[in-house]
């Protein structure tokens, strides 16, 4: 038998989903803005007339950008630094999170490892110490400055972890029991059932080495090795400092301004693209992965 809803639930919910949209719009309104300024006139933005639609609509940041060669060598070592980054990310994590996941009768030093582990990611030794180990690795100036140093995510192979000791004991002792090794183990039994918590980490390995800037403003001297995000950031500075570099021909077509938030949409896009493949595995993966039952 269906009853009917209460009139003030009804009215709850319809709060709460206007909450929820205007939530939503307080993180879309400034990826709007931001394509709107890309979009718009010279003299629109220099006189703050632009706010979610393209005033005097022209594409010639985009026309710009697109014969920009250091914008696309950039977005190239960006790419190859997720794509390598991640995977190696994943591999690793999920190496560290299985033995981990173990009981301390088939791992004895479990609870060791762990601990370093945890101990390591709380007190941070700080910028020097890690500037000085990568110096004396040689990695300075290098592609792997950039992927090496954050190989083991501590966070995403607690998250692994936590959701490898959530599968049912009795499919592992039913695997042990027909004779499967750990190897066997972990790639037949537990990898497959675990596709909510890997999706989980892989994106915040993507979002993570694409978003990231500092690594390559302290670890690159050579300007042609810098990430994306990097180079972005060296033309905000650039901007407010007044060095206009080799875009001064454009002052008379476009401003600054219009020319980086067009870099800055562009490079938005991928994770806006890769987002919602991944989102229905997120919040699933988050949830299991952070409680032990």
């Amino acid at each position: 038998m269906v009853t009917s809803r209460n009139p003030i639930d009804r009215a709850i919910d319809v709060l709460i989903t206007v909450a929820l949209l205007l939530l939503a719009a307080t993180a879309f309104l400034p990826l709007i803005n931001t394509l709107a300024i890309s979009l718009s006139s010279k003299a629109a933005v220099s006189g703050g007339l632009v706010s979610l639609w393209p005033v005097g609509f022209n594409l010639s940041a985009y026309e710009y950008i697109i014969q920009d060669d250091k914008f696309w060598r950039a977005f190239g070592v960006s790419l190859m630094r997720v794509g390598v980054g991640a995977a190696l990310n994943f591999v690793l994590t999920v190496l560290t999170a299985f033995p981990l996941s173990r009981t301390t009768r088939a791992f004895p030093a479990r609870d060791v490892f762990m601990w370093l582990m945890v101990i390591g990611m709380i007190l941070n030794v700080g910028v020097v110490p890690w500037y000085l180990t990568i110096s004396n690795y040689g990695l300075i100036d290098s592609f792997w400055a950039l992927v090496l140093p954050t190989a083991l995510p501590v966070w995403n192979v607690i998250i692994m972890m936590n959701f490898f000791r959530n599968i049912p004991k009795e499919m592992d002792e039913a695997a042990r029991i027909d004779g499967a090794n750990p190897w066997q183990l972990l790639w037949y039994v537990y990898l497959p059932t675990s596709l909510p918590a890997m999706a989980t980490v892989t994106l915040f390995s993507v979002v993570g080495h694409w978003n990231a800037f500092f690594d390559g403003l302290v670890l690159m001297n050579n300007p042609d090795n810098y990430p994306l995000q990097t180079y972005i950031q060296q033309l905000v500075i650039a901007q407010r400092l007044g060095l206009q570099g080799g875009q001064a021909e454009l002052l008379g077509k476009l401003s600054n301004n219009t020319l980086n938030a067009a870099k800055l949409f562009i490079a938005m896009v991928p994770i806006l693209a890769v987002y919602p493949f991944l989102q229905r595995y997120f919040i699933r993966g988050i949830m299991l992965g952070a409680v032990k039952e």
